[in-house]
């Protein structure tokens, strides 16, 4: 493919082009082990301590829609980039940028859901900056935050520990977020209630990552559970075998996708994630996640094979099968 001279949309979309733009430019300039290791969060080991740090902007539109808001969405972001590294979060940074002109009753509005997702998932703001920038030069509020947390010592989750036969394994309906923030910002309206799966994923990772045999991690956000697939194959040389049968999707959500020509492998989603593990840990990983709210909707989806080498292969319900491609970009622009 021939490297774009301009940046487009789809280079946020955590597609190719996504990778093409990290791999290509941001590598060459920073590349360290750390960094290398391309994880939801950075790992830091001092002497008696292993620390998760992450980063995150969010500029969805609109700011706010069903099942939560910027604000809620950018603790929540944070919070479970950390998890998916096993660690607790703690503490958390908020930078905002602010066009000027913008409703301070909706700026509060945003404070408060920030400060009641901080409480569901237990972690405070520490530290923050603001900057207002003039009418026309933002579109709104931009949100950025960083996020720190501990990784208990037994606990080391990375790509490269991941085997042939070992468990995929996801924690409910995937596209929900996707969806609901198309139809509020397009004024869609179709049968059923679609809202964001917006919500920590922490306490739900706090219980799994007491039973071995848990591999990696990773949430599904930008480019769904397509592209978080076609990463883990590209990035491990292994294939990756899922079932269409056994994907969770609400109704709702798939009826949005097929009206809207959406396929929902690749819809945001922010509240869902997939779990690398052993096959003899499976089962009771499963019933661990299932036991919380977060995870009641949980299901193995495939399994980690040899062949192809670095494709994700989709089992279809009519006993055929694909391969799942990376996306180029991203279907639905801005959804966090």
């Amino acid at each position: 493919m021939k490297r774009e001279d301009r940046i487009l949309l789809a280079h946020g979309g955590g597609g190719k082009l996504t990778r093409e733009l990290i791999e290509e430019l941001f590598l060459p300039f920073f590349k360290n082990p750390i960094l290398s290791e391309l994880g939801d969060s950075a790992v830091l080991e001092f002497e008696n301590l292993k620390l998760a740090f992450t980063t995150d902007s969010y500029t969805v539109d609109p700011i706010f829609f069903p099942g939560g808001d910027i604000g809620s969405l950018s603790i929540y972001g944070t919070v479970n980039d950390l998890a998916m590294m096993g660690a607790t979060p703690l503490y958390i940074s908020v930078s905002l940028i602010i066009e000027e002109g913008f409703p301070i009753e909706q700026l509060e509005r945003i404070t408060r859901s920030m400060k009641e997702a901080c409480s569901k998932a237990g972690v405070e703001v520490v530290t923050g900056d603001t900057k207002v920038v003039g009418k026309g030069m933002a579109d709104k509020i931009y949100i950025t935050t960083a996020g720190i947390g501990i990784i208990p010592a037994n606990v080391s989750l990375s790509l490269r520990n991941i085997r042939e036969g070992d468990l995929v394994i996801i924690n409910g309906p995937i596209g929900e977020h996707g969806i609901a923030i198309l139809m509020m910002r397009e004024g869609i309206t179709l049968e059923g209630d679609i809202k964001s799966d917006s919500q920590p994923l922490n306490h739900i990772v706090g219980e799994m990552v007491k039973i071995e045999g848990i591999k990696a991690m990773r949430d599904l956000t930008r480019g769904g559970l397509g592209a978080v697939l076609c990463e883990i194959a590209s990035a491990t040389g292994l294939a990756i075998q899922i079932e269409e049968e056994e994907i969770p999707i609400k109704h709702e959500v798939l009826s949005a996708c097929e009206i809207l020509g959406l396929d929902p492998l690749y819809v945001a989603n922010e509240g869902k994630f997939i779990a690398i593990v052993s096959p003899e840990s499976g089962e009771e990983v499963l019933r661990v996640m299932r036991e919380r709210e977060e995870g009641k909707d949980s299901r193995i989806i495939g399994r980690i094979e040899k062949q192809p080498k670095g494709k994700v292969v989709l089992r279809t319900k009519i006993g055929g099968s694909r391969i799942v491609e990376m996306p180029i970009g991203e279907e639905l622009p801005r959804i966090c």
